[in-house]
């Protein structure tokens, strides 16, 4: 497969950002790291391997991205406000600067791009997809949180409004508006969790985007596989492939 690093100052975020790709056609995912990861993780713990075959006969491609979670939501030296600031700049940086990177770079690539990611990439794909359903086409997300209102990251009560849009469970709670809903709709949204050990919290939170889902009638896959299902990757890298099997056969 065709393997590339990347590079370049971002605009957005006044730093230095990397991502690598894998493949050059097909669907392009774009994959966030687990918690403080690096965009190099999806290799070195080798879901690329395991999802070869997907990319090799181009159904996709992989762009591996940087997470900014050591100066967001895991940044307990600022306030709220202010880790969800630099979350906007990043959510800038991926829809500004990196989608049409793959546009120019990749012509044979699709459009729309999907999103993808596990444990806290998961809340990732799913957060940046619900927020610009018009650029992505839907989100493989595996054993994630998708609320913010949670001790890992500090935030109860009132510390939630400042960040209330980038907590999915909270903000689909409330959403009314037929433009985000109606392209909900239209979209692939797969959402998955074991409920073996460490998956207790995302059980839960997937349960309420369910709910959620089917409240609005979107037709989202949540998928809770079973007990002995642990929060791991040799568990992800079968969902992986069953997820992807189902979608491109």
């Amino acid at each position: 497969m065709q393997v590339e690093y990347h590079a370049w100052q971002s605009d957005h975020l006044g730093r230095w950002m990397e991502l690598k790709t894998f493949g050059n056609r097909g669907v392009p995912f774009i994959v966030f790291p687990c918690s403080r990861g690096r965009f190099y993780d999806y290799e070195s713990f080798h879901m690329v391997d395991a999802i070869s075959q997907f990319i090799e006969r181009g159904s996709i491609m992989l762009v591996c991205v940087d997470s900014l979670d050591e100066e967001t939501w895991y940044n307990f030296g600022v306030d709220p406000g202010a880790r969800n600031w630099r979350y906007e700049q990043w959510d800038q940086y991926l829809t500004a600067e990196v989608v049409p990177f793959i546009r120019d770079h990749f012509p044979e690539a699709a459009y729309n791009p999907m999103t993808t990611g596990n444990s806290m990439g998961a809340y990732h794909a799913v957060n940046i997809f619900l927020k610009h359903p018009d650029i992505f086409a839907g989100t493989i997300a595996l054993s994630g949180l998708y609320t913010l209102q949670r001790d890992e990251f500090g935030l109860a009560g009132q510390d939630i409004s400042p960040v209330y849009f980038n907590s999915p469970i909270n903000y689909l709670e409330n959403l009314s508006d037929s433009f985000f809903i109606d392209l909900y709709r239209q979209r692939d949204i797969i959402v998955c969790t074991g409920q073996g050990a460490w998956e207790e919290a995302s059980v839960e939170d997937a349960r309420a985007l369910d709910n959620h889902f089917r409240r609005l009638g979107v037709p989202a896959w949540v998928d809770y596989w079973g007990y002995d299902v642990n929060h791991d990757w040799p568990w992800w890298f079968r969902q992986m492939n069953y997820f992807l099997h189902c979608l491109f056969g």
